[in-house]
């Protein structure tokens, strides 16, 4: 079916209207959208009335010209779509004040083809034209917001990640940087930090994270950084870090520290792998300072082990282990056997019984002890170690 011809002084007519519809749709956009109301920048509201004008004489221009070409026009709407990203604002108001024009539009077309004789299918083929526009202008700045959100995004993280990077390294950054850093990433700054180490594989469904919590996912050890670990409100973390399974939690620090805090993150996850501090359960660090301690210095204590421990270690592996267990609990309950027996889940008697066959092969060396810390480090290691032949 073949297309009634357009009216040929519709082109001109609506020129001679266009400031007219122009002014028309600029009051209602400041009407009915907030944000063009003219109380905010005179930069912002001018550019709205520039591309008014700019869309509406293409419009007109189009009728004329079918085929014009709409690049220059929907690129405005693509950098319209990326200002409005980049300005921290959401497509809406944009939005709406292309409903409201294409409204103003729309009644200025009946109302011309009531006075001027328009027939139906002139009226249909104007607003479906109008509203073509209309959609690829949306589309193209909705390309636009999208594209600027995903650099943003993308730059937010590179300036996180710096921050992330700056608070673990060694030495640490003067104060004034990490201040810097901090406000690019918009991160407000902590008093004090913890770090948290990971194995690596972290599953992915745990790394949705309150966003004051920065990540490391690609590191050899994985690692988070918590702000205020000890402070108010951080019991929320906690379900967070069991999602990980295995986690640990090093000690809260100052903010220029969080190397510290990282290193003995790290230092926990290899007791972890090794079997000497619990699997799959988040540990802190600041519950096992005597294990973390003595890791510190292994190389010291397997050098210093039969010095100290002297007999205890000569004895086969099934008398030794009970031995050595039994001497650190009683130790631990402060001389106390019968403390010592319910640790243990065993008999006093037994209790007894072990710490008289302990004197006998040391000739009473723990009866009297001067150096009760050493011992017990040693001992407390060579339990968790789990080959108290082997302790280094």
């Amino acid at each position: 079916m073949s297309h009634e011809a357009m009216p040929a002084e519709l082109p001109d007519v609506l020129r001679q209207h266009l400031q007219a519809a122009v002014d028309e749709m600029e009051r209602e956009i400041r009407a009915q959208v907030p944000e063009y109301a003219g109380g905010g920048e005179a930069e912002y509201v001018a550019r709205m009335e520039e591309t008014v004008s700019e869309t509406v004489a293409f419009f007109i221009d189009s009728v004329d010209h079918p085929d014009a070409d709409a690049r220059r026009i929907t690129e405005m709407y693509t950098r319209l779509g990326e200002l409005e990203a980049r300005n921290g604002r959401g497509l809406e108001p944009l939005q709406t004040a292309m409903r409201v024009s294409s409204q103003v539009a729309c009644r200025r077309f009946i109302m011309d083809a009531y006075r001027l004789g328009w027939s139906r299918e002139t009226l249909g083929r104007l607003t479906d034209s109008l509203f073509m526009l209309v959609a690829r202008i949306a589309d193209a700045a909705a390309r636009g917001f999208a594209r600027e959100q995903g650099q943003l995004a993308t730059e937010r993280q590179r300036r996180r990640d710096r921050l992330r990077d700056l608070l673990v390294v060694e030495p640490a950054p003067g104060r004034e940087a990490l201040a810097e850093a901090a406000a690019a990433a918009r991160w407000d700054p902590p008093r004090r930090i913890g770090v948290v180490a990971l194995p690596p594989g972290a599953p992915a469904g745990g790394r949705i994270l309150p966003p004051g919590v920065l990540a490391d996912w690609d590191a050899a050890v994985p690692f988070l950084i918590v702000p205020d670990p000890e402070g108010p409100g951080q019991d929320r973390l906690w379900p967070v870090l069991r999602r990980f399974g295995t986690a640990a939690i090093g000690p809260a620090v100052p903010l220029g520290q969080g190397a510290v805090s990282l290193r003995w993150a790290r230092h926990a996850l290899t007791l972890v792998e090794r079997g000497m501090l619990p699997e799959g359960v988040p540990v802190r660090c600041a519950d096992h300072v005597a294990s973390l301690a003595t890791l510190a210095a292994e190389e010291l204590i397997g050098a210093t082990a039969a010095t100290v421990l002297g007999p205890l270690l000569d004895l086969p592996a099934a008398r030794r282990g009970p031995l050595i267990e039994t001497l650190l609990t009683y130790l631990q309950c402060g001389d106390n056997a019968v403390i010592a027996a319910e640790r243990l889940h065993i008999h006093e008697q037994t209790v007894r019984y072990r710490l008289r066959r302990i004197a006998e092969v040391t000739d009473g060396r723990f009866s009297d002890l001067a150096d009760r810390l050493d011992v017990m480090l040693l001992l407390n290691w060579l339990v968790r170690a789990g080959d108290p032949a082997a302790p280094a």
